[in-house]
Order: structure tokens, then C-alpha cells, then sequence
């Protein structure tokens, strides 16, 4: 071949192959010919799946699922049969942006729930299918049993009003769930009252609290006019009522009219509940003079027939069963800074002071910090029980808690507690997060079937919707269902 043939061939094959005649060029263009070729996209590949794959403690019922893409998707079908299920049934299918979203409903406790999407009934814009997805989740283990072993009369109690609200108590455990929710500040029903005209329904309860009782009677609010507590009796509601004993800041300091001068936090006072017990001392002084004003005014509710819950010196463990010790494991509130025995003699006292008034008419509810929901970091706070003698109902106060959480809290607290009602005391958002609380239909589906929950107010309220999930759930109990309790 001479070396004009050689060059001429050359050149053929260069030309050959800027035409996209091999089979690589075509490939990588994603079509054939010439021109700007489109680049291929990939098919879909899930980035994540809400619950978890391998979850556990899922609460019963509705459970959400999100699986997330890592682009936009559609749906093939919506046909929400051609979801593989096993332990549950899908009630719900759609897409949106880059999440397939569906709700299986999973009836039963301690199941493992099986979801398969199958290949390509997911596609990306190009029609391109995402391959089969398999993933699970573990229902929450069922419930204990309600305590039953439970007295049939309260510890002190003895008005006929008292006696007929703790046998309803006892009548409604474990069956239903009455609702609360705390009054703002002072005597009144106003956030009830809200509720009422967002929901159609009032809660079964209303809690009022003796924060402000320090405040001369003629001033922003009366304790002694008890009328606004006697509207919600005679509405037919239940009474609850508690205190955050403010005391002074130092022995010298004179509480102001506008609330100024107390505090219950230990840290902005010098108040000792040790030297309550010291006769002569001004913590002595100060705690029977307050307790004096609120025995006058619970003899006056007493004597128009009203009985209450009662829940003093609430969360006295606070951080104090933290078992790595630090500057900040300490209680929160003075009632408990000196520790166990002396918060325990702190309850004993204002009990047996309260019977010698003659106050007949209250269920005395005692607030446990139990393992603020981790036993590996909290030890439990049974050392500040002050006794089955002195206490008719436990309670927890909880906030931002999922409905698996409560569970947990109210399986741990029964065990601990056989003989007593258990109720959540306190609940709400956890406005330090933003987290919402666990609608009170899962919580009971779950399993923690608290005798009572009662909602915080203002930042902590619920919203108009978790109400509204609330009061018309059939285990939930509304004022209005309420028999004649007086």
C-alpha cells in the first residue's frame, strides 16, 4: 500500500467517526445523530423513610409514612392496593415534590409492619421507575393492664362530694380519659371557655391555681370570692386545683401588691424548707400564714358543696435523680431543694394541718418526676413518695412527649405505684422545641391510659385542632357527659 493509500484511509476513518458511526458515541449521547445531545437522568433512589426502617414503640392506629426521593416523583398508579402490607392495611397513597406519603393503618400491639413499594409504580418526569423498596417498623408492646387494686374511698376525704368524685375516678380508670385544662393565672375559666367555642365541647375539668395567694384580698385578684370556681361547679364541671408556693425572696423583703418580692425557685430566695420546722423561724412564720389563707378559702368551697383534686409541692425531685450529679441536678422548686425526707415531712405536715382545719373535701394528687422518661440517666424518685397513706392519685407532667413515650411513663409509674390512679397532671407543647404534644387518641391507642390529662396554658397550650382530636375521641370524657358530682 503506498503511503498516498494509507493517508486517504485515515481520513476516512477520522470522518467515520466525527459522524457518530461507533456505537460508544451514540451510547453516551443517549440517542443517535448528531446535534446537542440530552444527558440521561437517573431513575428515582430513596434517601430516607419516616418511620425509620427497624422503628419500634410505633404507636397502634393511623401511622404517617413519608418516603422521601432523591428528586421529584409521581406516581404510576395510585391504586393503593399495590402497596405490599403485611401487619397493617393502606388507607392512603399520594406524591408530592420529592415525598411519597401514606398512611397504614396498624391495629395491633407488638407487630411488625412489612411495606414493599414495587418497582416502578414510582417514576421520576421522564417516566423513568424507581426499583422495589422494602422496609419496616415494630408496633409499640401492649399495655399493662390498669392498676385495679385501687381503695374505694379516698385517703382523708369524707364530704359527700368528695366521695362521690373519687368513686367516679375510680369508676372511669382505665375505661376513659376525663380532660382538663389550667386556668390563666388566676380565678377564672376563660381558656375553657376558648376551647368551648373552637371544639363545640368544654373540658371536663378546670384547674385553678393558689399561686397569687399571698396577695392582699384587695387587689388584682380575691381568692376568698370564689364565685368564678362555683360557676364551673355549677355548670357541672370537676375542680382541680394546685399551688406554686411562692415565699418571700429573703426575711426582710415585704411581697408586693403587684406580685413582686417571691418566688418559688431556690435560687432567688433564702428561704430554706429545712427551717420551716424551726418554730419562730420566718419560713415557720410564712408557711403557716399562707397555708392559713388557703384553708380559709377551701372551707368556703367546701361549704358550697364543691370538692377538688389537689396537687401541691408538684415535680419536688426535678433534676435531683440525675445520676451523674452536676451544678444543675438540682430541685427546682424550694420545696425540694433540701432534699427527700424534708419535702416528704413538707406534704405529711400540710396534710395533717389541713385535716385539723376540717378540710374534708380534697383528692390529694402527688407528682412524681419518675425517670423523666430515661432510666439509664435518672434513678426513680420513690424515696419522695410520701406514702400510700397520704396520697390518692400519681400524676406525671410531661411536655412534647410522643404517644410511645407515654406509655412508657405510665407503664413504669403504674408498676411503682399498683394501688394508685395515675394521671398526667401537666402537659402540652415543649415550647423550648416547638414540639407538639402526642394527640391524646394515640396515646390511649398506645396504651397509656392516664385517668386524667390536664393541658398548661399559654405557650404550652395545645392547639385548636389537638383539642378538637381531643374532645370528640369517644374515650375522652367532655363536661358535658359528666354525671351530677356535688
Amino acid at each position: 500500500m503506498t503511503k498516498m493509500n494509507l493517508i486517504l484511509m485515515a481520513i476516512a476513518s477520522w470522518m467515520m467517526l466525527g459522524c457518530g458511526g461507533g456505537d460508544d458515541a451514540g451510547s453516551s449521547a443517549g440517542g443517535s445523530g448528531g446535534g446537542n445531545p440530552t444527558p440521561t437522568t437517573s431513575a428515582p433512589v430513596v434517601s430516607s423513610v419516616t418511620p425509620a426502617n427497624g422503628a419500634t414503640d410505633i404507636a397502634i392506629g393511623d401511622v404517617a409514612i413519608t418516603v422521601t426521593y432523591d428528586q421529584t416523583v409521581q406516581l404510576a398508579s395510585t391504586d393503593k392496593s399495590k402497596i405490599q402490607i403485611s401487619g397493617g392495611t393502606i388507607t392512603a397513597l399520594s406524591a408530592s415534590g420529592k415525598e411519597v406519603k401514606m398512611t397504614a393503618n396498624c391495629p395491633e400491639n407488638s407487630k411488625t409492619v412489612a411495606i414493599t413499594i414495587p418497582k416502578d409504580l414510582v417514576t421520576n418526569a421522564n417516566s423513568q421507575g424507581a426499583g422495589a423498596y422494602s422496609f419496616s417498623f415494630t408496633t409499640v408492646a401492649a399495655a399493662a393492664p390498669v392498676n385495679t387494686d385501687i381503695a374505694s374511698t379516698p385517703v382523708v376525704a369524707t364530704t359527700e362530694s368528695a366521695k362521690k368524685l373519687y368513686s367516679y375516678f375510680v369508676e372511669q380508670y382505665g375505661q376513659k380519659v376525663i380532660s382538663s385544662v389550667m386556668a390563666e393565672v388566676n380565678w377564672n375559666h376563660k381558656i375553657a371557655d376558648n376551647i368551648k367555642s373552637a371544639t363545640g365541647k368544654y373540658p371536663a375539668m378546670n384547674c385553678y391555681d393558689f399561686i397569687h395567694i399571698y396577695v392582699p384580698e384587695n387587689n388584682w385578684i380575691n381568692y376568698n370570692d370564689i364565685t368564678p370556681v362555683k360557676e364551673w361547679a355549677d355548670a357541672g364541671g370537676i375542680v382541680q386545683l394546685m399551688w406554686h408556693f411562692n415565699v418571700p425572696v429573703n426575711a426582710s423583703t415585704t411581697p408586693g401588691v403587684d406580685g413582686s418580692g417571691v418566688t418559688c425557685t431556690p435560687s432567688e430566695t433564702s428561704f430554706r424548707a429545712t427551717n420551716v420546722f424551726t418554730e419562730g423561724s420566718w419560713e415557720n412564720k410564712w408557711f403557716y400564714q399562707q397555708m392559713d389563707k388557703v384553708v380559709a378559702v377551701l372551707l368556703k368551697l367546701q361549704d358550697a358543696g364543691i370538692a377538688a383534686t389537689w396537687r401541691p409541692f408538684h415535680e419536688a425531685a426535678g433534676n435531683a435523680t440525675y445520676k451523674q450529679q452536676a451544678a444543675w441536678t438540682k430541685s427546682w422548686f424550694w420545696w425540694g431543694y433540701d432534699g427527700a425526707d424534708i419535702c416528704k415531712k413538707l406534704w405529711i405536715t400540710m396534710f395533717d394541718y389541713f385535716k385539723s382545719k376540717g378540710v374534708n373535701n380534697l383528692i390529694w394528687i402527688w407528682t412524681t418526676q419518675n425517670y423523666n422518661g430515661d432510666a439509664n440517666q435518672y434513678n426513680a424518685d420513690s424515696d419522695w413518695y410520701p406514702g400510700d397513706q397520704y396520697v390518692d392519685i400519681v400524676g406525671r407532667d410531661l411536655y412534647g412527649y410522643t404517644a410511645a413515650k407515654n406509655e412508657q411513663e405510665f407503664r413504669e409509674i403504674q408498676a411503682r405505684y399498683p394501688n394508685k390512679m395515675v394521671v398526667l397532671s401537666e402537659c402540652g407543647i415543649d415550647n423550648s422545641t416547638n414540639t407538639p404534644y402526642a394527640n391524646i387518641s394515640d396515646c390511649w391507642n398506645t396504651g397509656a391510659k392516664w385517668g386524667h390529662f390536664m393541658v398548661w396554658y399559654g405557650a404550652n397550650l395545645c392547639s385548636n385542632s389537638w383539642w378538637s382530636d381531643a374532645l370528640k375521641n369517644s374515650n375522652v370524657i367532655t363536661r358535658d357527659q359528666l354525671p351530677s358530682l356535688k
